[in-house]
This record gives C-alpha cells, structure tokens and sequence, in this order.
C-alpha cells in the first residue's frame, strides 16, 4: 500500500445509538475505525493515522497523525455522542490538519463514516469536492445506517472528487453482517486497484479479531483465512488434532488404570496395621498407627537376626562333624603324616596321641 496520512472522520451525532447495526451503530463504527487504522499503519511502516469527530458543537480532533494503534483505541473509547453530523466542516478541518503533516511525501486522505442524514446540499458538496480534488486529498465515504437518504448525493460528491479512481464509496445496509467485515474486502481496506490486498486484509484481520477480543477471526478457525495462508492454517489444524487425539488417549487409559489400582496394592506386613483410610485420622490415631508400624519392623528386624544366628550355628556345627569323621580315618590320616617332612607314621609318640583322639570318639559312641 502506498505512503499515506489518513484522517478518519468518525460519526458522533445522536443518530449513532440506534441498534440496526451489530451490536449498535457506534460500537460497528468504532470496530471499523479500529480495522482502518491497523491496515493503514501495518501495510506500510511510515504511514499514520488520525481521528477525528465530525458530529457535536464542532469537530474536533481527538488524535493527531500517529502510528501508536493504542492511542486511537484510547480516544475511540471517549468519544460522545452528541449533536448531528456536520459533514462539510469536518472535512475542511481534515483538509487542514493533512496540510500541515510532518512528512510531506505522504499521500492526503480522508476516511469519513456517515450514518446521519445530511443536511448539506448537492451543490455546497460539489464545491467541496472541487476545493478536496485541487489540494490532492482523496476521499473514501461508509455510507451507513441512512443509506437512502445519502447515497445519491455521496455518489456525486465522490464522482466530482475521482482522480484515477482513488476516492470511493462504500455502501453498507443494515443486516445480521458486520460493518467491518464488510469494509475487509472493500477497496478502502484493500487500497488502490486491490494491489495490495494480500497484507492488508492479513493486517485488518488480526485487528478484528484483537478487537473483538477472541482468538478467532470471524467464521475462520484459529483466526487464520485459509485463502491468506494455507500452510499457517493447515499447521494449526494438525496441531489440533494430534491435540485432541493425546487427550483421548489419556481419557481411555485413566478408567483403565484405576480399575487395575486395587489388584497392585502391596499387602500390610503385620495384620494388627489398619490400611490407610480416606477419613481424615486425628493426632491419637496418626501416633497410635506410627507406633504398630515401628513394632512391626522391630520384630521383623529380631526374626531375621535370629534366623541369621540359627544358620551359622548349624554351619559351625557341620563343620566339626567333618573334622572329627576325618579324624577317625585312620589311613587319611597316615597319609597326611606320611606327607610331612621327618616325621614318622610309627613313632610310638604319634601312635599314642592318636590312640587318645580315638578313645574320647568311642566315648561319644557308647553314650
């Protein structure tokens, strides 16, 4: 879109408080104005916006050309409603607001909402025309609300202004449509010979729906038109639906799990220990259950100790039945005495300690 300083004539008579637009007349103008101002500034870095009142004791305007979007919203919200429209002097007080634009390399145009019935006849809207045309200022009319009353002489206002068709008129009968979705894919949103219509209608989208408050824009999911960008869209849309498919799975497995909860439980080690309850315990009960717990891991504690004792002395006492049965092997143990260095099997010394081994064995034997 093309480099530009916008004033926007806003429709602040009493006319506005009818509700044959959705949600009101003023509240679908505000939602419009707000659209307008995001497309104008977003498409091109350097162009501004300004607003302005055209109803009341005279116009007045409530924000000079900016790019600050959050100032607007802020005067958009101030706004009375009081008087009727005065359609001529509003547009020469735009007329001299633009001619004094910091930025002199911006084209001048004027946005004007009317939705009251113009009291200004079609020869002092000629002159006017003829006065806007000569200065280079454009001018783009919503014609609303009062649609057959206004339209034919907007309509010659607008063909007096046209230069290579940069003024326009946009006509919105009251419906169950909105205002704003209606000036989306009008030529005042979408700018000269629709050549950049691709990254402002994206712009005026998102301000619909930043406006409206939702994430939604519209009939479209997720906020994202399919036409402006299939590739966002059909991401989102698969971002959603393996969403959808993990919660389903998580919702089966849950009843699943608790159904098996009861079968994993670990039994108590003591029967005297009550399973815990879902009933709050009182300070008695929590101590009265911490000591069983603690007696019951004491005796577990004293029954493998004594298990522990009862093994090693059957151990110890296996042992010395091997080393006495070895004893009495009279040829193991010549063998092991042969085995040693200078000693003699048949010294009578060795023959009688072994004579007296033998004797304390018999006694064992007989008793």
């Amino acid at each position: 879109m093309v480099l530009e300083a916008t004033m926007i004539c806003l429709d602040n008579s009493e006319f506005m408080r009818n509700g044959d637009y959705i949600p009101s007349r003023a509240e679908a103008q505000q939602d419009a104005i707000n659209l307008i101002a995001a497309a104008k500034t977003q498409s091109n870095p350097e162009s501004s916006v300004a607003v302005m009142t055209s109803a009341g004791k005279n116009p007045e305007v409530l924000v000079t050309l900016t790019q600050d979007l959050g100032k607007i919203l802020s005067a958009l919200h101030g706004v009375h409603l009081e008087g009727s429209n005065n359609f001529i002097n509003a547009l020469q007080v735009a007329q001299l607001a633009l001619k004094h634009r910091q930025n002199k390399n911006q084209h001048q145009r004027v946005i004007a909402f009317v939705g009251t019935p113009l009291k200004e006849s079609v020869e002092d809207l000629v002159r006017l025309a003829k006065r806007l045309k000569k200065n280079n200022i454009a001018v783009d009319v919503v014609n609303f609300g009062e649609e057959t009353t206004n339209t034919e002489r907007l309509e010659t206002f607008i063909n007096t202004l046209n230069t290579n068709d940069n003024s326009h008129l946009v006509t919105v009968p009251p419906g169950p449509h909105i205002l704003s979705d209606i000036l989306l894919s009008s030529p005042i949103v979408v700018g000269e010979g629709g050549g950049s219509s691709f990254g402002a209608s994206a712009a005026a989208a998102a301000a619909v729906a930043a406006q409206r408050g939702g994430t939604g824009g519209g009939e479209y999911d997720f906020g994202i038109d399919p036409n402006l960008d299939p590739e966002l869209a059909l991401a989102l849309r698969l971002s959603m639906e393996e969403e959808r498919a993990r919660q389903e799975r998580s919702s089966q497995e849950q009843p699943a799990t608790n159904t098996d909860a009861p079968s994993t439980t670990a039994p108590t080690t003591t029967p005297s220990v009550t399973a815990v309850q879902d009933v709050e315990m009182t300070e008695e009960e929590e101590l009265q259950q911490a000591i069983q717990l603690s007696m019951a891991a004491e005796a577990a504690a004293k029954n493998a100790a004594s298990t522990q004792d009862q093994e090693m002395e059957s151990k110890n006492e296996n042992q010395g039945q091997n080393v006495n049965e070895s004893l009495q092997d009279q040829d193991f143990l010549n063998s092991v005495l042969a085995s040693l260095p200078g000693v003699d099997p048949n010294d009578a010394r060795i023959k009688s300690v072994l004579e007296s081994m033998k004797k304390p064995s018999e006694k064992d034997d007989k008793k």
